[in-house]
């Protein structure tokens, strides 16, 4: 049995327990951000976030340059881009998102403080994740959505890097992800707060170091083995249904990266808990709020596959790499859960309101 078996779990368990232990002591999460930002004017979250993402593009485009990782290997650069499947799954996602109050990866942290409508919010993402992907949900999908479909083959990749450089006529390699940088760090730091906040940088370095070694670990990973191995780095819809078919039937095949990171993170947001004497058992208080967390992990299970990714897999992953479902897709989390907030707090969607 080849040491990529255990290994590479392992370092996906590593990751993951720095990313949960990291999230649950800085109190990040996406949605949360988002919530303060909109309803209360504190961009201090969503700063963070995109300070991650950050991070992550800077050292990921590096390593890229010095030819230590071939970003082509991820399925995130896949030639086409389903335009259709990546809005509606986001909107999906962010929608869903909105109803149980935190993203895939967030669940993991809050079920790592002991809530126990994490734990069934995540098996039914897992599984509804697991059906679009090979289920009866992946059968019923239309076939339609293939022809409001971009195809970048002709460039390579949906890496914005190869498309600029194509349309330009010259290689924009290290112009286009610095002047990216540029742009957002002018945004994030714009702000005189955001320069002196020891946690939002702690917290952004952190996780987008993490993820450039994601894809280090994974590429290197899969050069030296004799098994096709798939290349990826944080993610938190499908790794769950990994880990769900990993736990309930032998495969015959080890678990991978992305499951381990998926109970790493559990792990560190447990030991960040235990250390904080945070840990706390809570279920749903009721049937109404039960149902909400179903729906809502139905709909972020369903939409993460559609959209390839989630706040995390999209918003920092497929950042890291500039593909361009990036905005696409973010654009349309945001929209989704934009709606769903309006729903749950203001009791209406748009023009239309409704009886609580």
């Amino acid at each position: 049995m080849e040491a990529t078996t255990f290994l590479l779990p392992l370092a996906g368990l590593f990751c993951g327990f720095v990313l949960g232990f990291v999230a649950r002591r800085n109190f990040f999460c996406t949605l949360t951000a988002l919530e303060q930002y909109w309803y209360a004017g504190n961009g201090s979250g969503v700063r963070t976030w995109v300070f991650s993402a950050v991070v992550a593009i800077a050292l990921t485009q590096t390593v890229i340059a010095l030819g230590w990782f071939d970003a082509t290997q991820s399925f995130y650069l896949n030639p086409r881009l389903d335009i259709l499947s990546a809005i509606v799954g986001g909107i999906s996602f962010g929608f869903g998102m909105a109803l149980i109050g935190t993203c895939g990866f967030g669940a993991l942290v809050r079920l790592g403080g002991g809530s126990l409508k994490s734990f069934v919010a995540l098996l039914v993402l897992g599984l509804t994740a697991l059906s679009t992907q090979r289920g009866l949900v992946a059968l019923a999908r239309p076939d339609e959505t293939h022809a409001f479909s971009l195809d970048f083959a002709e460039v390579g990749n949906q890496s914005a890097v190869a498309i600029a450089s194509t349309l330009v006529g010259r290689d924009v390699s290290i112009i286009l992800p610095v002047t990216i940088i540029v742009i957002l760090c002018l945004w994030i730091f714009r702000d005189p707060i955001a320069r002196k906040d020891l946690k939002l940088i702690s917290t952004g370095l952190i996780f987008g170091t993490i993820v450039t070694a994601g894809w280090l670990l994974t590429s290197s990973f899969a050069a030296s083995s004799f098994d096709p191995l798939q290349v990826e780095s944080a993610s938190f819809i499908a790794p769950v249904s990994d880990a769900i078919m990993q736990l309930g039937v032998y495969t015959g095949t080890a678990p991978d990266y992305g499951v381990g990171m998926i109970f790493g993170t559990i792990a560190g947001a447990a030991a960040a808990a235990y250390l904080a004497d945070d840990v706390r058992w809570e279920a749903c208080d009721d049937a109404r709020e039960l149902k909400r967390h179903i729906s809502g992990a139905a709909l972020m299970g369903f939409g993460g596959v559609l959209s390839i990714g989630c706040t995390i897999g999209q918003g920092v992953s497929a950042a890291s790499l500039l593909a361009v479902s990036v905005p696409v897709t973010m654009i349309s989390i945001l929209i989704g859960a934009r709606l769903g907030l309006s729903w749950l707090l203001e009791g209406r969607i748009l023009f239309f309101r409704f009886e609580s």
